[in-house]
């Protein structure tokens, strides 16, 4: 998000620059009267700089816009999401085993890899989503005690930059809820 807010401003501006001619930016007068709001006469007159246009090229981002690395806008891309996906005992042709998924480009071994990582984005576009996606169920919760079988899973690797450690099973409400908030980057096995 502070990414995608510094890139518009640093658009915006250059857009500006190349819009609003030297003469004007200057703040020079033309030929002819122009009202303008900028005192001409007076103790403030003295104190107005004389701008011009924002020089250009724009130079690449500072390392806390760019993931940390320090790297400039047309260097390569950095891949921020990267996990290894482990299930077991789904029961389902294909859904046991493990795969890899990486997003930013989508790659990897991931049966499904776009839609998964089109999940994690969805996800990690709220607060909430990015506090709970990959968090496992506080100790003490009450649960519906409804088995939804011997499913498990393990995700270890980073999204969005951060480290990711957890494991999923269908052995109670919570758990099954949490599956399926999950799906498609662990199975449906609905």
């Amino acid at each position: 998000m502070l990414r995608r807010l510094a890139l518009t401003a640093v658009v915006s501006l250059a857009a500006l620059a190349t819009a609003v001619p030297a003469s004007t930016a200057s703040g020079s007068p033309s030929s002819g009267a122009v009202p303008s709001a900028v005192p001409t006469t007076g103790p403030f007159a003295a104190a107005r700089p004389s701008l011009g246009p924002l020089p250009l090229p724009v130079p690449p981002l500072p390392g806390f816009l760019d993931g940390g690395e320090g790297k400039g806008t047309g260097e390569a891309d950095e891949v921020l999401t990267r996990l290894t996906v482990s299930v077991e005992n789904t029961g389902v042709a294909g859904a046991d085993g493990t795969f890899e998924l990486e997003c930013g480009p989508t790659g990897g071994s991931h049966p499904r890899g776009q839609a998964a990582c089109d999940r994690l984005a969805e996800a990690g576009a709220t607060r909430a989503g990015r506090q709970e996606l990959f968090r496992p169920t506080p100790e003490g919760t009450m649960c519906t005690m409804i088995h939804g079988g011997d499913d498990t899973a393990r995700i270890v690797g980073t999204w969005e930059g951060r480290a990711v450690d957890t494991t999923a099973s269908r052995r109670d409400g919570c758990e099954i809820a949490r599956w399926n908030s999950l799906v498609p980057v662990l199975p449906d096995v609905r």
